[in-house]
């Protein structure tokens, strides 16, 4: 019996017929969770998502290693090789769960600005009282040039940035959306929803895609999440608010 996603479906006051017609799946198979069967991947992100809670919560028997690498350990839910590996439901997830706060630190980060599903995310998010801040690299900067002439790419991630800053103007006319430039040598990209990361890895000579990408969540202060999340607040108030 698993006896968690039992009472998670309590809270959400959610029966086998109400999840079984929300993932199109037969009653009978929700009955085979809640005794103890662990569902596919897909499933198992969409009864999470229902009951509002991470996979792990519910099955952490996965956390020993499966599909994406997830590795045991309170506060890494999950690894993956590089930024591509890191499924599109994951992001989405990531930030649709947060309450308070939404957090982005990169150079450019082009892939989450192109994504008009999570910047319309982002507006929502903002509009239901969450503080969304996100920090982006100063085209101009000695840090940008520094790192596009380690990759070998010239002026290219100042030309990303340029095209991402024109990709967020729009938010900026949402209250508790706020934009800033930063100069600082970025050695982790982070993406933050409250207390949970994804954690891109920076590597000389490599793009930050082909980076691997840590899947972190707090369990209490002083530990590895605080370690990034006080090294986001440290680059946000240095960094100069757009305009």
């Amino acid at each position: 019996m698993n006896d968690t996603l039992r009472r998670a479906l309590a809270d959400a006051r959610l029966g086998e017929v109400d999840v079984a017609s929300s993932l199109g799946v037969d009653p009978k198979t929700v009955h085979r969770w809640v005794a103890g069967r662990v569902p596919q991947r897909r499933h198992r992100w969409g009864l999470a998502d229902l009951v509002k809670r991470h996979e792990l919560d519910l099955w952490p028997e996965l956390g020993g290693g499966g599909p994406g690498g997830a590795v045991a350990g309170p506060e890494v839910l999950g690894t993956y090789p590089h930024r591509g590996a890191v499924p599109r439901e994951v992001w989405r997830r990531l930030f649709a769960s947060a309450e308070r706060e939404i957090g982005v630190l990169v150079y450019a980060g082009l892939f989450l600005a192109e994504d008009v599903d999570l910047l319309r995310l982002f507006a929502d998010k903002a509009r239901a009282g969450v503080a969304v801040r996100v920090l982006l690299g100063d085209p101009d900067s000695p840090a940008v040039a520094e790192r596009g002439a380690e990759e070998g790419i010239g002026d290219a991630i100042a030309a990303k940035i340029r095209n991402v800053i024109v990709l967020y103007r729009p938010l900026l006319a949402v209250d508790r959306v706020e934009v800033r430039l930063h100069r600082t040598v970025l050695y982790n990209s982070i993406y933050r929803a409250d207390q949970e990361l994804l954690v891109n890895s920076h590597l000389y000579g490599a793009a930050a895609a082909y980076a691997p990408v840590l899947h972190l969540r707090q369990h209490q202060p002083g530990d590895l999440v605080s370690t990034y999340l006080d090294s986001f607040e440290r680059v946000w108030s240095g960094a100069v608010p757009l305009t």
